[in-house]
């Protein structure tokens, strides 16, 4: 009877340790402090349970439940134990004054973290205030980038909805191995630099099954950016996918391995963009596959500017340094917005090689549509609307 009972009391601390650890493991915002009325600020709270989720032995999840969570400027920084999710069933929302974010250039900030995945919610950054700001004139901050991963490795970001960011609404930097998967994007189609999703010195990146209307680039590409996949992305209104701009400095590191799958553009300014400052430089562009596109009325739906110089300042009268070679354009079909379906102005220092044609059906009001080339070397195959100029 004894042994009975000792085995029964061991029984019942190990159920109760386990429970103990299941329950430490999720970790409900409100627990901490956190308001979910979208005034009261509740930025200290998502820091507790960020710093007792990333010192937890176990793999936790931050729970955030329905409601609105005023939150300002906010660093999540690892590393961290184990793995953490931060489930997100809410909303977050920045401050109505947009001094509120302060000159740090992010709202929230995830750095120096592995195995890291932010699931659902939504973040509604009040950007207008913002850019009325800028477009007044007036003394203004820096802006803010609504969500950030630095130097993340086995990173996700799935389900989340970004509205009216500042600036960048998703920014991947110096991470490896990040999915963006199920993400909407939306901003007015003048706010300034809103691009979508940018991508900067990562490796392995995986964009999908995203929808992207903003003010910027859906999606920009960086430097250092190696092994980036795209696909079922709907773009537009924006800037296009975007590769660049390249070359502003003169030791800069380049893009290589990429490749856009299967999405559609809806009147956008660009569609598939590579751009690069018209100024030396160490950066490149190499081996690029563009596949299986749809244009709908887009404005530039294929096209390679290397004369990028705005404002005529740090660049007039020099050309790029830039090379840019094995970009492979196949499938693309739809309408063009201007007569000119597809460009290729390269440098002439540096001219444009390998480039490929492969079955391209664009057209301008019913009506075959134009292409120009300068600087460019490449080959055409199948179908070629407009005629091609390689």
């Amino acid at each position: 009877m004894a042994s009975s009972l000792r085995a029964s009391c061991i029984f019942l601390l190990s159920l109760t340790a386990l429970l103990t650890i299941t329950s430490a493991a999720t970790l409900n915002v409100i627990s901490f402090g956190a308001k979910s009325d979208g005034r009261t600020d509740s930025t200290q709270s998502f820091l507790k349970a960020w710093a007792s989720a990333c010192s937890s032995v176990q793999a936790a999840t931050i729970f955030v439940p329905r409601g609105r969570y005023l939150i300002k400027a906010a660093v999540f920084r690892g590393p961290c134990k184990n793995r953490i999710t931060v489930q997100i069933d809410g909303t977050l929302v920045a401050p109505d004054d947009y001094w509120g974010l302060g000159n740090s250039g992010y709202w929230l900030l995830f750095i120096q973290v592995n195995r890291l995945s932010v699931i659902g919610g939504t973040l509604d950054a009040k950007g207008a205030g913002f850019w009325a700001c800028r477009t007044s004139g007036r003394n203004c901050p820096v802006g803010a980038r609504s969500i950030t991963f630095n130097w993340v490795n086995d990173g996700v970001i799935s389900g989340l909805t970004s509205i009216n960011s500042q600036l960048m609404h998703v920014v991947v930097n110096s991470c490896k191995n990040v999915k963006v998967q199920n993400v909407r994007i939306v901003a007015p189609d003048l706010s300034p630099n809103t691009d979508g999703i940018h991508v900067r010195g990562s490796t392995g990146v995986t964009i999908s099954g995203s929808s992207i209307q903003t003010g910027d680039d859906c999606v920009s590409i960086g430097p250092g950016t190696r092994n980036l996949w795209m696909e079922k992305i709907n773009c537009g209104p924006g800037h296009g996918v975007s590769i660049g701009s390249l070359g502003r400095d003169f030791n800069e590191d380049g893009v290589q391995n990429v490749t856009l799958t299967n999405s559609v553009f809806s009147g956008s300014d660009n569609g598939l963009r590579i751009k690069s400052w018209a100024r030396p430089t160490t950066a490149f562009v190499s081996n690029i596959k563009f596949q299986n596109i749809i244009m709908k009325n887009v404005e530039n739906p294929i096209i390679i500017d290397q004369n990028y110089c705005p404002d005529n300042r740090g660049c007039p009268r020099q050309t790029s340094g830039v090379k840019i070679d094995q970009v492979i354009y196949q499938n693309i079909q739809g309408t063009s917005a201007t007569p000119v379906a597809v460009i290729f102005d390269c440098s002439p220092s540096n001219p444009c090689r390998g480039i490929k044609l492969r079955d391209i059906k664009l057209t301008y009001l019913n009506r075959k549509a134009q292409s120009l080339c300068k600087n460019i070397g490449g080959t055409a195959a199948g179908v070629i609307t407009p005629e091609s100029c390689l």
